[in-house]
């Protein structure tokens, strides 16, 4: 079985015992997280897709680790004009081993 959730302004398709990375979740490392925002749960031809969430559809993840993704370089030029603008940027993330799905 698996499902589509919404967490972090993104969606995620995860099945159980799946390993995901997703925007920075504020939880320690071990905790149960439930994510109740569960778009589509389904498994072969037998699907339920909410309008547009699942009414007690729920989504239970293990918090397995925290960190930052790689360095992202931002460059603003403009020709002509002497200027130029280096920034970099380096997003959070949690990693969530999935446990659960419930419809």
């Amino acid at each position: 079985m698996y499902a589509v959730f919404k967490t972090g302004g993104k969606q995620y398709r995860a099945s159980e015992g799946d390993v995901i990375t997703v925007e920075k979740i504020e939880a320690e490392k071990g905790a149960t997280v439930e994510l109740d925002q569960v778009l589509m749960v389904g498994e072969g031809e037998d699907v339920t897709v909410g309008t547009p969430f699942i009414d007690g559809g729920k989504v239970s993840a293990t918090v397995v680790d925290h960190g930052r993704h790689d360095k992202i370089k931002v460059v603003k030029f403009k020709r002509r004009k002497h200027h130029l603008k280096r920034m970099g940027h380096r997003q959070y993330f949690t990693q969530l081993e999935i446990t659960g799905i419930s419809a």
